[in-house]
């Protein structure tokens, strides 16, 4: 076990503990965090909008407009205001078909005084919702389904195995207690509802805040994805894939992706697998032995004696050795092999859960891309306007000074000269017309590239066919490149804050997971080490009341049973008959 713990990138100098958080009204998105140095540097000034502090989880707008509706009676464990924790208990389960037309199996939940039934679909559906509602918290897992092959093997009857349910009820029984005990969860309106019996799950889906969730938590706020004012910039905001690569990526969180990896590795391989051996070589033992129990108990039927007392004794203690060592069964499946099963599951929601930071963090970087590459169009875009500006106020200032010459010079001189001066205008105009004024295309200047003539030449005259108003075109241009550049900054911003809230929650919930990982492995191994020590003392007291009984059985022959000796002196007289008969 220790070799989980030589190292732990979850902890951070700055103990941030999720229960202060939760009790805090709100948060300050620039409370110091540590985040790369030049990360969330500003790149406007902060409208009073932008500068809006995030509330912190759990104590957000949401539950306090959804709670208003739903105030619970004294007698009832919900309290509305209060943090009150109530273990859930699952204490049955039912076979049933209302509103199905095939029988499933529904479990019921009793916390405090109220009484709720669910099916497993219904679990389901509330952690998918929960992990929807709060993207950067690790919500716990539910027992797996049963794969195909167990579904084959039972033949259609799997649903009615009673190790299986059993093993779900347990399960899960501590995913809910795990909820009830989380510093924010354990407040979620959605999660009080789905333990009130008189409350159908169907209308909690339907209602809010399940029905206000986004398509994509990635275009939403992070700290609340269900905020109906959040800002429209979040559509602009680009959804990037987790095996995005980050150009700046922050070291602890690639130290904590190397940590969770190697945790995974540890349990999904060698220690599951050793877990599964050992399980199958005890459950072996446990049938080995309830077979030689059975065997000696018929066998000391056959005797008399103290040698029947003592093989009756002996078959006792391995009919004990039997039940013991399934008690022992028992115990290692429940308190060992499901939560290592768990903490396999925990690790894989590690996993998503730090590949939703990253996904932020990317959205960071190519938001901040897509401004840079906005803002350098911009700027070649009003230097296109410039240099068409300056090049109209030549024209005009030649046109003014060519036409006041020609008039005093045409009373003067004669017809030939003024038939020249003409010419020379026309051609001076023709030279004027023959240059291309720039607009939204490409350059001029680019298609007597080597190579690009023709091609920028084509494309050139394509773009003055289809722009009627080049100029019209290219001032309409910059003015939904401004937009755009607007709308980018205020996506940056928002991006930025959205990381830097991500990345200090994600981090607080990984100390507090860490908290809880060590704490559950060291009850996992003294639960282990009571549970062999029991079986040893069971099995002890059954042997050492077979040994007193096998210590009675008589060594001399002379106590062997009347039937025997008699057997044995009718043979003695036959063999010394032979002989004398034989001399």
């Amino acid at each position: 076990m220790d070799t989980f713990h030589d190292e732990n990138p979850f902890e951070i100098d700055t103990d941030r503990a999720l229960s202060e958080s939760s009790s805090a009204s709100q948060v300050n998105v620039s409370a110091p965090s540590s985040p790369p140095t030049d990360l969330f540097a500003q790149t406007r000034p902060e409208s009073p909008q932008q500068n809006r502090p995030f509330p912190s989880p759990g104590s957000g707008a949401r539950q306090t407009v959804y709670k208003s509706d739903y105030c619970c009676s004294k007698d009832k464990w919900l309290h509305s205001g209060e943090d009150v924790e109530i273990l859930a208990s699952i204490i049955d389960a039912q076979k049933t078909t209302i509103n199905s037309n095939s029988p499933y199996i529904t479990y019921m939940i009793r916390a405090g005084t109220t009484e709720a039934y669910h099916r497993y679909s219904e679990f389901e559906s509330l952690r998918l919702n929960l992990v929807k509602l709060y993207p950067t918290l690790i919500i716990p897992p539910i027992p797996s389904k049963q794969s195909i092959g167990d579904y084959a093997i039972k033949q259609g009857k799997a649903k009615e195995d009673a190790a299986m349910i059993a093993r779900r009820k347990r399960m899960l029984q501590t995913f809910l207690n795990r909820i009830a005990k989380h510093p924010i969860l354990s407040n979620e309106h959605v999660f009080h509802r789905f333990l009130d019996g008189e409350v159908s799950w169907t209308e909690v889906l339907n209602s809010p805040p399940i029905s206000l969730l986004p398509k994509n938590i990635l275009k939403a706020p992070s700290h609340s994805p269900t905020d109906q004012s959040a800002s429209p910039a979040y559509a602009a905001l680009p959804n990037p894939s987790a095996a995005h690569p980050l150009r700046r990526p922050d070291q602890r969180f690639l130290d904590s992706e190397a940590f969770t990896n190697k945790f995974a590795s540890h349990l999904s391989g060698p220690m599951e697998k050793v877990t599964r051996r050992t399980m199958k070589r005890w459950s072996d033992y446990a049938q080995d032995y309830q077979e030689l129990g059975a065997t000696l108990n018929g066998f000391s039927l056959n005797e008399e004696g103290q040698l029947s007392t003592a093989i009756e004794k002996t078959g006792q203690a391995v009919d004990a050795t039997f039940m013991s060592t399934t008690r022992l069964l028992q115990e290692l499946e429940q308190n060992y092999a499901e939560p290592l099963h768990e903490y396999t599951q925990f690790a894989s929601i590690i996993k998503k859960l730090l590949a939703y930071r990253h996904q932020k963090h990317v959205q960071y970087e190519m938001t901040q891309d897509a401004l840079e590459a906005k803002r350098e169009s911009l700027e070649e875009l009003e230097k296109s306007e410039r240099e068409a500006r300056r090049l109209e106020e030549a024209l005009g200032k030649g046109r003014m000074g060519s036409s006041a010459p020609s008039r005093m010079q045409s009373t003067s001189e004669g017809a030939d000269a003024a038939v020249e001066r003409e010419e020379a205008e026309r051609r001076e105009e023709r030279e004027e017309e023959a240059y291309l004024p720039p607009h939204p295309g490409p350059s001029p200047v680019r298609r007597r590239a080597p190579g690009m003539g023709l091609l920028s030449a084509l494309s050139y005259t394509l773009h003055g066919m289809i722009d009627a108003d080049p100029e019209t075109a290219r001032r309409n241009g910059i003015s939904k490149t401004r937009e755009s550049i607007s709308q980018l900054e205020d996506a940056l911003h928002l991006s930025a804050q959205d990381l830097k809230y991500s990345s200090s929650t994600i981090q607080a919930d990984l100390d507090r997971f860490q908290r809880q990982k060590v704490a559950d492995l060291r009850e996992m191994c003294i639960s282990m080490a009571r549970s062999h020590r029991d079986w040893c003392k069971k099995n002890l007291e059954g042997w050492e009341e077979a040994k007193k009984e096998i210590a009675n059985i008589p060594d001399h022959p002379n106590h062997l049973p009347q039937t025997q000796t008699q057997a044995g002196g009718s043979g003695a007289r036959r063999d010394s008959t032979a002989t004398v008969n034989g001399r």
